[in-house]
């Protein structure tokens, strides 16, 4: 990828964790998700990340919320690219991957990696949350052949230089090809932190002929946003990752977050790629195959 290529912005639209208390434009139910991606289309996005939810916000991998849920997204926006979550932690593989082979979205997200997984307040001197999140290799072969059967493009999740470099012995065991597309997850604790000059680093480690795009939680996004657009990758943003606005204000749609990200991206003297160029520079056909997820 180079700076001369459009940028393709990705909705990371709900997430699994956070909740309308936290922010009040999370969306629950279909009709919620459908019309917060038809604003975050609007404002530049071309891929959305989805992680389902029950109708009472609860999270959930059941194939049936994700029909669900895509489908109302694709009432809204039917050109934009699915993509779907298999993070999860305590469930058996089968479990993590059965909405991807039943239903066959473009793409489908795979953590590349275990790690610990947590987040720490200096004001409480203590951890909020602290787990492992675990990701072993023959779990992520696993993965791998359901969706190379399915005919999902995998999106390889890296959450630190040495989860990019894992995808070696993947390429040799012949369950992953390129070009592959990667993102590069930058701030959780446990994982690489977030500076330009990580992404900087952690990009250049990429595999040639592939994609990448940038991935940062909280209010480094902006900045890890303008990183990422300047060195040519693309960028995700959404209320999975960030609630908030660079002015600190906090946002009332995924589509205001795209809305700044576009604009950060043309700052860098980049366009935004429309859901057509995206497939192309992701090298998925050009026609997706809706069939399993609207019958």
């Amino acid at each position: 990828m180079t700076v001369d290529e459009p940028c393709i912005i990705t909705c990371a639209v709900s997430g699994a964790v956070a909740n309308k208390d936290q922010c009040a434009a999370i969306p629950y139910t279909p009709e919620e998700y459908g019309k917060e991606i038809r604003r975050a289309r609007d404002a530049g996005a071309s891929m959305v990340h989805i992680h389902a939810r029950e109708p009472n916000g609860a999270p959930t991998v059941k194939p049936e919320h994700y029909k669900a849920i895509t489908q109302a997204i694709l009432a809204e926006t039917p050109d934009i690219i699915i993509n779907y979550s298999t993070g999860w932690v305590g469930l058996p593989m089968k479990d993590r991957v059965a909405h991807i082979t039943e239903l066959r979205p473009e793409i489908g997200a795979l953590n590349m990696g275990s790690m610990n997984y947590a987040k720490y307040s200096p004001r409480r001197k203590g951890f909020v949350f602290n787990f492992v999140f675990e990701n072993r290799f023959e779990d992520i072969i696993f993965l791998l052949e359901q969706m190379n059967k399915a005919g999902v493009k995998p999106e390889c999740e890296c959450f630190d230089v040495g989860h990019v470099e894992s995808v070696e012995p993947l390429i040799d065991l012949g369950v992953l090809t390129t070009p592959i597309q990667f993102s590069l997850i930058h701030g959780v604790l446990g994982g690489i932190s977030a500076t330009a000059r990580n992404l900087a680093h952690m990009s250049s480690v990429v595999p040639d002929r592939c994609t990448w795009g940038m991935i940062a939680v909280s209010r480094d996004q902006w900045m890890m946003a303008g990183a990422s657009a300047a060195l040519g990758g693309n960028v995700r943003v959404g209320l999975e990752d960030n609630f908030y606005l660079p002015s600190g204000d906090m946002v009332a749609s995924n589509g205001e977050l795209v809305e700044a990200a576009a604009q950060i991206v043309r700052m860098q003297g980049r366009e935004v790629a429309e859901p057509a160029r995206a497939r192309e520079l992701l090298s998925l056909p050009a026609e997706p195959d809706r069939s399993k997820v609207l019958a």
